[in-house]
Protein backbone atom coordinates (compact mmCIF):
# COMPACT_ATOMS: atom_id res chain seq x y z
CA UNK A 1 0.00 0.00 0.00
CA UNK A 2 1.60 3.52 -0.89
CA UNK A 3 2.01 6.05 1.55
CA UNK A 4 3.23 9.56 1.78
CA UNK A 5 3.89 11.48 4.97
CA UNK A 6 4.10 15.55 4.17
CA UNK A 7 4.02 18.62 6.16
CA UNK A 8 1.85 21.87 4.75
CA UNK A 9 4.34 24.70 4.07
CA UNK A 10 2.27 26.53 2.10
CA UNK A 11 -1.06 29.21 2.79
CA UNK A 12 -3.69 27.41 1.30
CA UNK A 13 -7.53 28.35 1.21
CA UNK A 14 -9.85 28.10 4.54
CA UNK A 15 -12.00 25.07 4.28
CA UNK A 16 -10.12 23.14 1.95
CA UNK A 17 -10.63 19.51 1.95
CA UNK A 18 -7.48 16.61 2.67
CA UNK A 19 -8.63 15.29 -0.58
CA UNK A 20 -8.39 18.39 -3.03
CA UNK A 21 -4.91 18.98 -1.27
CA UNK A 22 -3.80 15.45 -1.71
CA UNK A 23 -4.86 15.83 -5.69
CA UNK A 24 -4.21 19.32 -6.26
CA UNK A 25 -1.18 20.57 -4.53
CA UNK A 26 0.75 16.68 -3.81
CA UNK A 27 -1.15 15.64 -7.27
CA UNK A 28 -0.31 11.86 -5.91
CA UNK A 29 -4.08 11.02 -7.54
CA UNK A 30 -7.50 12.05 -8.45
CA UNK A 31 -9.82 12.98 -6.07
CA UNK A 32 -12.27 9.99 -7.44
CA UNK A 33 -9.29 8.18 -7.50
CA UNK A 34 -8.36 8.03 -4.08
CA UNK A 35 -11.67 7.93 -3.20
CA UNK A 36 -11.81 4.23 -4.72
CA UNK A 37 -8.63 3.03 -3.60
CA UNK A 38 -9.53 3.05 0.00
CA UNK A 39 -8.05 6.16 0.97
CA UNK A 40 -6.60 6.10 4.45
CA UNK A 41 -5.86 9.47 6.27
CA UNK A 42 -4.49 11.26 9.06
CA UNK A 43 -3.96 15.15 10.10
CA UNK A 44 -1.21 15.43 13.07
CA UNK A 45 -1.55 11.71 14.25
CA UNK A 46 -5.54 11.54 14.13
CA UNK A 47 -7.52 9.58 11.92
CA UNK A 48 -9.38 12.30 8.83
CA UNK A 49 -11.39 12.05 5.99
CA UNK A 50 -11.64 13.06 2.74
CA UNK A 51 -13.68 15.63 3.61
CA UNK A 52 -11.39 16.90 6.58
CA UNK A 53 -10.44 20.57 6.11
CA UNK A 54 -6.23 21.40 6.21
CA UNK A 55 -4.51 24.31 6.96
CA UNK A 56 -0.50 25.23 7.06
CA UNK A 57 1.78 23.24 8.98
CA UNK A 58 -0.69 20.46 9.44
CA UNK A 59 1.09 17.48 9.10
CA UNK A 60 -0.44 14.77 6.68
CA UNK A 61 -0.09 10.99 6.57
CA UNK A 62 -1.58 9.43 3.24
CA UNK A 63 -2.38 5.75 2.46
CA UNK A 64 -4.17 3.78 -0.58
CA UNK A 65 -4.54 1.07 -2.27
CA UNK A 66 -2.26 0.17 -5.36
CA UNK A 67 -4.27 0.45 -8.72
CA UNK A 68 -4.68 -2.53 -10.81
CA UNK A 69 -1.70 -2.75 -13.43
CA UNK A 70 -2.64 -1.03 -16.56
CA UNK A 71 -1.12 -2.64 -19.98
CA UNK A 72 1.47 -0.55 -21.79
CA UNK A 73 0.90 -1.77 -25.46
CA UNK A 74 3.96 -1.13 -27.50
CA UNK A 75 2.91 0.61 -31.06
CA UNK A 76 5.28 1.60 -34.19
CA UNK A 77 5.31 5.12 -34.34
CA UNK A 78 8.41 6.97 -35.85
CA UNK A 79 10.24 9.02 -33.10
CA UNK A 80 13.33 11.66 -34.41
CA UNK A 81 16.24 10.18 -32.59
CA UNK A 82 18.97 12.57 -31.66
CA UNK A 83 21.47 9.88 -29.55
CA UNK A 84 20.91 6.59 -28.29
CA UNK A 85 23.06 4.17 -26.37
CA UNK A 86 22.64 1.27 -24.06
CA UNK A 87 21.49 3.67 -21.49
CA UNK A 88 18.79 6.53 -22.92
CA UNK A 89 17.62 8.12 -25.98
CA UNK A 90 17.13 11.39 -26.47
CA UNK A 91 14.22 12.19 -28.92
CA UNK A 92 13.19 15.42 -30.81
CA UNK A 93 9.66 15.25 -30.14
CA UNK A 94 6.73 16.15 -32.47
CA UNK A 95 4.13 18.57 -31.35
CA UNK A 96 0.98 16.94 -30.54
CA UNK A 97 2.40 14.06 -29.45
CA UNK A 98 1.65 12.94 -25.75
CA UNK A 99 4.48 11.73 -23.45
CA UNK A 100 2.18 9.31 -21.09
CA UNK A 101 -0.96 7.36 -21.65
CA UNK A 102 -4.43 8.62 -19.60
CA UNK A 103 -7.59 9.77 -19.79
CA UNK A 104 -8.52 9.57 -23.68
CA UNK A 105 -4.62 9.21 -24.92
CA UNK A 106 -4.11 5.08 -24.54
CA UNK A 107 -2.25 4.93 -27.25
CA UNK A 108 0.10 7.04 -29.86
CA UNK A 109 1.90 8.11 -26.75
CA UNK A 110 5.48 8.62 -26.73
CA UNK A 111 5.29 6.04 -23.83
CA UNK A 112 4.01 3.33 -26.04
CA UNK A 113 6.53 4.32 -29.10
CA UNK A 114 9.38 4.03 -26.45
CA UNK A 115 8.21 0.36 -25.54
CA UNK A 116 7.97 -0.73 -29.03
CA UNK A 117 11.88 0.52 -29.63
CA UNK A 118 12.91 -1.18 -26.78
CA UNK A 119 11.69 -4.45 -28.03
CA UNK A 120 12.83 -4.40 -30.97
CA UNK A 121 16.09 -3.60 -29.62
CA UNK A 122 16.03 -7.11 -27.44
CA UNK A 123 15.38 -5.57 -24.00
CA UNK A 124 12.37 -4.50 -22.23
CA UNK A 125 12.04 -1.78 -19.40
CA UNK A 126 11.90 -2.86 -15.50
CA UNK A 127 8.55 -2.74 -14.29
CA UNK A 128 9.59 0.03 -11.94
CA UNK A 129 10.48 2.81 -14.37
CA UNK A 130 8.62 1.93 -17.45
CA UNK A 131 8.71 3.12 -20.22
CA UNK A 132 12.00 4.98 -18.35
CA UNK A 133 10.91 8.46 -18.98
CA UNK A 134 12.59 11.25 -16.45
CA UNK A 135 10.67 14.44 -17.54
CA UNK A 136 8.23 15.70 -19.33
CA UNK A 137 6.69 18.17 -22.17
CA UNK A 138 3.22 19.11 -22.78
CA UNK A 139 1.43 17.35 -25.74
CA UNK A 140 1.73 20.85 -27.37
CA UNK A 141 5.44 21.67 -26.77
CA UNK A 142 7.91 19.97 -28.89
CA UNK A 143 11.78 19.24 -29.09
CA UNK A 144 14.08 17.06 -26.64
CA UNK A 145 13.34 14.74 -24.02
CA UNK A 146 15.19 11.79 -22.40
CA UNK A 147 14.20 8.34 -21.41
CA UNK A 148 16.36 5.83 -19.69
CA UNK A 149 16.60 2.21 -21.11
CA UNK A 150 17.28 0.90 -17.30
CA UNK A 151 16.85 1.29 -13.61
CA UNK A 152 20.48 2.82 -13.18
CA UNK A 153 20.05 5.06 -15.65
CA UNK A 154 16.89 6.30 -14.94
CA UNK A 155 18.19 6.84 -10.66
CA UNK A 156 21.22 8.97 -12.29
CA UNK A 157 19.12 10.94 -14.74
CA UNK A 158 16.59 11.46 -12.51
CA UNK A 159 19.03 12.97 -9.60
CA UNK A 160 20.43 14.98 -12.06
CA UNK A 161 16.63 16.48 -12.50
CA UNK A 162 15.85 16.82 -8.78
CA UNK A 163 19.45 18.38 -8.15
CA UNK A 164 18.88 21.04 -11.56
CA UNK A 165 21.97 20.16 -12.65
CA UNK A 166 20.38 19.54 -15.95
CA UNK A 167 20.65 22.43 -18.45
CA UNK A 168 17.69 23.08 -20.72
CA UNK A 169 17.07 25.57 -23.28
CA UNK A 170 13.51 26.59 -24.92
CA UNK A 171 12.96 29.32 -27.81
CA UNK A 172 9.53 30.77 -28.29
CA UNK A 173 8.42 33.22 -30.56
CA UNK A 174 5.72 36.19 -28.36
CA UNK A 175 3.73 38.49 -28.46
CA UNK A 176 5.15 42.10 -28.23
CA UNK A 177 8.17 43.33 -27.79
CA UNK A 178 9.98 43.13 -24.69
CA UNK A 179 10.81 46.03 -22.45
CA UNK A 180 14.02 44.39 -21.72
CA UNK A 181 16.14 42.72 -23.49
CA UNK A 182 17.05 39.74 -20.90
CA UNK A 183 16.57 39.19 -17.44
CA UNK A 184 14.82 36.75 -14.88
CA UNK A 185 11.70 35.96 -13.37
CA UNK A 186 11.45 34.93 -10.01
CA UNK A 187 7.79 33.88 -8.71
CA UNK A 188 5.58 31.45 -6.99
CA UNK A 189 3.46 29.73 -8.82
CA UNK A 190 0.39 27.70 -8.03
CA UNK A 191 -3.07 26.10 -9.32
CA UNK A 192 -5.11 29.38 -10.68
CA UNK A 193 -8.01 29.69 -7.93
CA UNK A 194 -10.85 29.54 -10.91
CA UNK A 195 -9.86 26.88 -13.02
CA UNK A 196 -7.65 24.03 -11.06
CA UNK A 197 -6.54 23.16 -14.53
CA UNK A 198 -4.56 26.56 -14.96
CA UNK A 199 -1.24 27.75 -13.12
CA UNK A 200 -0.91 31.30 -12.40
CA UNK A 201 1.85 33.58 -10.46
CA UNK A 202 0.64 33.97 -7.07
CA UNK A 203 1.72 35.76 -3.56
CA UNK A 204 1.63 31.46 -2.42
CA UNK A 205 2.61 28.47 -4.34
CA UNK A 206 6.30 27.25 -5.58
CA UNK A 207 9.38 28.87 -6.12
CA UNK A 208 9.61 28.95 -10.21
CA UNK A 209 12.44 30.82 -11.74
CA UNK A 210 12.98 31.23 -15.67
CA UNK A 211 15.87 33.55 -17.16
CA UNK A 212 14.83 34.86 -20.83
CA UNK A 213 16.67 36.71 -23.56
CA UNK A 214 15.32 38.39 -26.95
CA UNK A 215 17.26 37.50 -29.52
CA UNK A 216 14.86 38.65 -32.70
CA UNK A 217 12.34 41.17 -32.35
CA UNK A 218 9.47 42.57 -34.73
CA UNK A 219 6.90 45.32 -34.50
CA UNK A 220 4.60 42.87 -33.42
CA UNK A 221 6.40 39.73 -31.99
CA UNK A 222 10.02 38.61 -30.49
CA UNK A 223 11.87 35.79 -30.34
CA UNK A 224 13.10 34.80 -27.39
CA UNK A 225 15.44 32.09 -25.02
CA UNK A 226 14.39 30.63 -22.62
CA UNK A 227 15.66 28.79 -19.47
CA UNK A 228 13.86 27.26 -16.67
CA UNK A 229 15.95 26.66 -13.57
CA UNK A 230 12.99 24.92 -11.61
CA UNK A 231 10.30 22.78 -13.45
CA UNK A 232 6.89 23.62 -12.87
CA UNK A 233 3.69 23.00 -14.38
CA UNK A 234 3.41 25.59 -17.28
CA UNK A 235 5.77 27.47 -16.07
CA UNK A 236 7.78 28.84 -19.06
CA UNK A 237 3.48 29.81 -20.59
CA UNK A 238 2.95 31.02 -17.03
CA UNK A 239 5.81 33.18 -17.28
CA UNK A 240 5.68 34.72 -20.12
CA UNK A 241 1.98 35.63 -19.47
CA UNK A 242 3.41 37.43 -16.31
CA UNK A 243 5.81 39.01 -18.59
CA UNK A 244 2.77 40.28 -20.73
CA UNK A 245 4.09 38.41 -23.62
CA UNK A 246 1.74 35.15 -23.77
CA UNK A 247 3.39 32.75 -26.05
CA UNK A 248 2.26 32.74 -29.49
CA UNK A 249 -0.64 30.02 -29.82
CA UNK A 250 -0.63 29.52 -26.62
CA UNK A 251 -4.88 27.74 -26.35
CA UNK A 252 -4.76 28.33 -22.36
CA UNK A 253 -2.54 31.87 -21.45
CA UNK A 254 -2.91 33.56 -24.81
CA UNK A 255 -5.97 34.91 -26.74
CA UNK A 256 -6.03 34.50 -30.69
CA UNK A 257 -3.41 36.20 -32.46
CA UNK A 258 -4.25 38.72 -35.45
CA UNK A 259 -1.67 37.94 -38.00
CA UNK A 260 -1.68 34.31 -37.03
CA UNK A 261 -4.70 32.70 -36.04
CA UNK A 262 -4.26 29.28 -37.19
CA UNK A 263 -0.65 29.06 -34.74
CA UNK A 264 -0.46 26.19 -32.95
CA UNK A 265 1.96 26.40 -29.70
CA UNK A 266 5.15 28.04 -30.16
CA UNK A 267 7.41 26.86 -27.34
CA UNK A 268 10.32 23.96 -28.34
CA UNK A 269 13.02 22.75 -26.34
CA UNK A 270 15.61 23.31 -28.41
CA UNK A 271 18.85 22.07 -26.14
CA UNK A 272 19.22 19.81 -23.52
CA UNK A 273 22.65 19.20 -21.20
CA UNK A 274 23.46 16.65 -18.96
CA UNK A 275 25.77 14.25 -17.63
CA UNK A 276 25.76 10.45 -19.38
CA UNK A 277 24.73 8.05 -16.97
CA UNK A 278 28.33 5.72 -16.32
CA UNK A 279 30.81 7.75 -17.74
CA UNK A 280 29.75 11.07 -16.03
CA UNK A 281 30.67 12.71 -19.49
CA UNK A 282 28.50 16.08 -19.88
CA UNK A 283 27.16 16.26 -23.80
CA UNK A 284 24.96 19.14 -25.14
CA UNK A 285 22.00 17.95 -27.38
CA UNK A 286 19.85 19.76 -29.90
CA UNK A 287 17.12 19.53 -31.67
CA UNK A 288 16.29 21.97 -35.02
CA UNK A 289 14.08 24.68 -35.07
CA UNK A 290 10.96 23.13 -36.37
CA UNK A 291 9.06 24.15 -39.77
CA UNK A 292 6.21 26.10 -37.90
CA UNK A 293 8.40 28.62 -36.33
CA UNK A 294 11.08 29.07 -39.96
CA UNK A 295 7.21 29.97 -41.67
CA UNK A 296 6.02 32.49 -39.18
CA UNK A 297 10.01 34.20 -38.62
CA UNK A 298 10.19 34.37 -42.99
CA UNK A 299 6.05 35.85 -42.41
CA UNK A 300 7.12 38.44 -39.95
CA UNK A 301 10.23 39.23 -41.90
CA UNK A 302 8.08 40.24 -45.24
CA UNK A 303 6.21 42.58 -42.73
CA UNK A 304 7.06 46.45 -43.33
Amino acid sequence: MPSLSHCIDEIVTPGLRLDRYAAEFLRVLSRSQLKARNFEGRINGKKAKLSSPVKQGDIIELSWNEAQPTELLPEDIPLDIIFENGQLVVINKAQGMVVHPGAGNVHGTLANALYFRQLCRGGSFPESIRPGIVHRLDKDTSGLIIAAYNETAHAQLAGQFRARTVKKTYIALVKGRLENIKGNIDTLIARAPHNRKLFSVQGRGKAARTLYRQIKTWNSHSLVLLRPRTGRTHQLRVHMKYLGHPILGDPLYSTGDVLFPHATLMLHAKNLEIALPESGERIKFYAPVPMRFREIIRALDKIK
